[in-house]
């Protein structure tokens, strides 16, 4: 595993410290519930026991806790939509000449038209002030594409090129990269992702993220985790891997299925390393539980091993029950999770601090 950035992989998270959990009672009862089902399921969940919930998360990551929202869409300018998700931190202060702000923060609203969007700070517990030429990448960029919408950013630092690659959707079946010096101005690169590229019968590849992260045995340097769904209607976390970040190849078998954790849909993957070995953290829909779930890899991705929840959706504002699409950083020494927090397209975009 190669870190290059530490706002994508949170290699070096801090231990958890003591501390009483929000909702300690609930939080026991979901461990319990996660565990309950992966054994169900025929795999066996290692998540932290009843009883010792201020401990740190499974995989000994930190043990997030809600801090404060950070973007709402009623006070954005650009808010066409009344809803925005898919939250994507990435520091830039040691990247760009004269960035904005220490971090910038992409996100943008899902429904037509959408757009990718634009904040920035200086810390990643905010604020974060809204881009005043909001969107970015709009959902007509001739000659290349008009769509309904474009939405999910994904911003990778590529140190081959020393350039911030965008990877987001539109429509749904199909994933596009756009390339940029700046992290502002985006050009054009190509399709790298699409539903024929999938079984007979996928109807969405989107949701997607990108990880610097090596596969030897595969001659592959990169890692793409997205949402895959079909004529189910279930969805699953399918993955790939490319030497150069813009030639995939795709493991036609999903990597994390709905069913192995007990759920209907799971989505919003990010691929994070610990302690030696690589993680996938990903969310269930609410009629789920809301919360974040862990599974173990490994770094060859050759381990299915479902440790259960990662992180207790709060029942209260502006969780909601709902916690979604997390993106992960630390900032001088503490890490933070980013994320959706309440009901799909209803939300806003909060942080938890470990």
């Amino acid at each position: 595993m190669t870190r290059h950035d530490t706002a994508q992989h949170d290699g070096n998270a801090r231990q958890h410290q003591a501390d009483e959990p929000r909702n300690p009672g609930r939080r026991i009862f979901l461990r319990a519930a996660a565990a309950t089902a992966a054994a169900a399921s025929g795999v066996i969940a290692t998540g932290t026991a009843a009883g010792s919930a201020a401990a740190a998360a499974p995989g000994g990551f930190p043990d997030y806790r809600y801090l404060k929202t950070l973007l709402t869409p009623s006070q954005l300018k650009y808010n066409p939509t009344g809803e925005i998700i898919f939250p994507c931190v990435r520091g830039v202060y040691d990247k760009l000449s004269n960035p904005l702000g220490r971090y910038y923060l992409y996100y943008g609203p899902h429904d037509a038209p959408g757009g990718i969007c634009l904040a920035y700070g200086d810390s990643l517990e905010g604020p974060f002030t809204e881009y005043t030429a909001n969107p970015i990448v709009s959902n007509n960029w001739q000659p290349h594409y008009k769509v309904s919408h474009v939405a999910s950013p994904h911003v990778l630092w590529n140190t081959d090129v020393k350039e911030l690659w965008l990877y987001f959707h539109g429509e749904n079946g199909t994933t596009r990269l756009a390339r940029s010096k700046d992290g502002i101005t985006f050009t054009y690169d190509k399709v790298v992702l699409t539903t024929a590229m999938m079984p007979a019968g996928s109807s969405e590849t989107s949701y997607a993220r990108v990880f610097r992260h090596d596969l030897p045995s595969r001659g592959a340097r990169y890692v793409m985790l997205f949402m895959l769904n079909n004529q189910s209607n279930h969805r699953d976390i399918a993955w790939g891997w490319s030497q150069d970040g813009r030639d995939w190849t795709f493991d036609q078998q999903p990597l994390v299925r709905h069913s192995d954790v007990g759920a209907n849909n799971i989505g919003g993957p990010h691929l994070l390393s610990r302690n030696g070995s690589t993680y996938v953290v990903y969310n269930t829909s609410k009629e789920n539980g809301g919360n974040l779930l862990i599974t173990e890899v490994g770094n060859d991705f050759s381990r299915r091993e479902h440790l259960g929840l990662f992180y207790d959706s709060s029942n209260t504002a502006p969780d909601n029950g709902r916690s979604a699409s997390p993106t992960f950083g630390t900032d001088r020494g503490v890490p933070y999770m980013i994320y959706e927090a309440g009901e799909r397209l209803q939300g806003s975009i909060a942080v938890a601090r470990g």
